[in-house]
C-alpha cells in the first residue's frame, strides 16, 4: 500500500496542482490572524471559482462548517498532509549556475518543508566553494547522499544540454522525484516524476495575452508601438 494520502484517496492531478495554492492562501490568512474563512473568500484568494474549491477539498474529506466556513489552521495542516509536507524532504540543487545560486538561497524551502543538503556541479573548479552554508560537491556524491541523507527530490538548474545527464544520474543513484528548470524534456522510467519549470515558456505566453490585449486595443499599430517600449 502507498505511503502518499492523496494516492490512497485517488486525488485527481489537476485537484492535487490547485492544493498549493489553497495552502499559500491560507497561510496568507493565518498571518493576518484570521481563524476562519468562507470558500468564497477562499476561492477569491487563491484565484478559482468557489464551486472547484468545494469539489477539491470534498476529495480530502468534510473539513468545512455550514455558515462558519473552514477553520483556516485546520484546513491548512490537512492540505499540508495530503502534500507530504508535515515531514521534511531532502532536497539536491545540480547546477551552480546563477539560477542554482539563487535557488540556494532561497529561504522559503525550509518553511514548505523542504529541506536542502546538497549542491552539486560536474565543474571541478566549483567543488569546494561554500553557498548558503554548503559545499559544493561532485556529482560523484549523488549515491552516498541518497543513502546518508535521505534524499528524495533533485532540482535540475543546468543547461539544457546537460540536463539530461543529471537526470541520468539522479535516477541512477535512486532519486525518483525530479524538478527540472533546463528548457527540455527529460527521458526518464515510468516510476520517476518530474516536474518542469520553463521560464522562457511562460514568458511566451504572457507574450501572446500582451498581444492579444494590444489587438484589442488599438491594432497591429499599438502591437508595435508596445514592442517599442
Amino acid at each position: 500500500m502507498t505511503a502518499d494520502p492523496s494516492a490512497r484517496r485517488g486525488i485527481p492531478d489537476a485537484t492535487v496542482a490547485r492544493l498549493p495554492e489553497y495552502l499559500r492562501a491560507l497561510t496568507g490568512f493565518a498571518e493576518r490572524g484570521i481563524a476562519s474563512v468562507s470558500s468564497e473568500e477562499l476561492a477569491a484568494a487563491a484565484g478559482v471559482r468557489s464551486a472547484k474549491l468545494r469539489k477539491d477539498l470534498s476529495h480530502l474529506g468534510s473539513y468545512g462548517v455550514r455558515g462558519v466556513g473552514y477553520e483556516v489552521d485546520h484546513l491548512a495542516y490537512q492540505i499540508s498532509r495530503e502534500l507530504g509536507l508535515t515531514q521534511d524532504w531532502p532536497v539536491a540543487i545540480v547546477g551552480m549556475g546563477n539560477l542554482g545560486h539563487a535557488l540556494a538561497a532561497y529561504s522559503g524551502f525550509a518553511t514548505r518543508g523542504f529541506r536542502v543538503v546538497a549542491l552539486l556541479d560536474q565543474d571541478p573548479a566549483l567543488h569546494g566553494q561554500q553557498i548558503a552554508d554548503l559545499t559544493v560537491q561532485p556529482m560523484w556524491a549523488l549515491a552516498d547522499l541518497v543513502a546518508e541523507q535521505g534524499l528524495a527530490i533533485g532540482v535540475i538548474a543546468t543547461p539544457a544540454a546537460s540536463a539530461q545527464g543529471v537526470s541520468d544520474a539522479l535516477v541512477a543513484a535512486g532519486v525518483r522525484s525530479i524538478l527540472n528548470f533546463a528548457p527540455c524534456v527529460l527521458n526518464v522510467p515510468d516510476d520517476v516524476d518530474v516536474r518542469k519549470v520553463d521560464l522562457s515558456t511562460e514568458l511566451q505566453i504572457l507574450a501572446f495575452h500582451e498581444q492579444r490585449k494590444a489587438l484589442a486595443e488599438g491594432g497591429l499599430g499599438a502591437i508595435a508601438k508596445a514592442a517599442a517600449r
